[in-house]
């Protein structure tokens, strides 16, 4: 299985039509188009819209390593709005990565390089082995 593959099975990332781009160690890219159904009432991008592209950037850094991790802890901060038509990128980095904990950053930004939002989460590294490795 390649690491697309595995998180394609993120169904709710796929559903809201958010896609992996790239996928190295300690580092994760994903994008979205946002439509009509990414919007709130106020006609803007709804936030969990946003939380779940940076989300998945996140999950492909942290599981990059071919060992599950899952998040303990996130922090977003929502900087500039954004609406139809914008294209979305979600870029994580890690920062750190020690035997069970990592730390890592993801940043939101528009098809014209402006940050969106950005993210600071925490991770667990579980004890199981992930069906790829890079």
């Amino acid at each position: 299985m390649t690491p697309k593959e595995f998180f394609e099975k993120d169904h709710f990332a796929a559903q809201s039509g958010i896609k992996l781009i790239e996928i190295k160690k300690g580092y994760g890219k994903a994008s979205v188009t946002i439509a009509d159904k990414h919007l709130n009432a106020g006609n803007l991008t709804q936030g969990g819209v946003i939380f779940t592209l940076a989300d998945l950037a996140l999950a492909a850094a942290a599981n990059s390593h071919g060992v599950l991790a899952v998040s303990l802890s996130s922090n977003i901060t929502f900087l500039r709005s954004s609406g139809v038509g914008d294209i979305l990128y979600a870029e994580a980095k890690e920062r750190y990565k020690g035997r069970s904990t990592g730390f890592y950053q993801v940043e939101v930004t528009n098809q014209n390089g402006e940050l969106i939002a950005a993210l600071e989460s925490s991770i667990f590294c579980k004890n199981k082995a992930l069906p790829f490795q890079l």
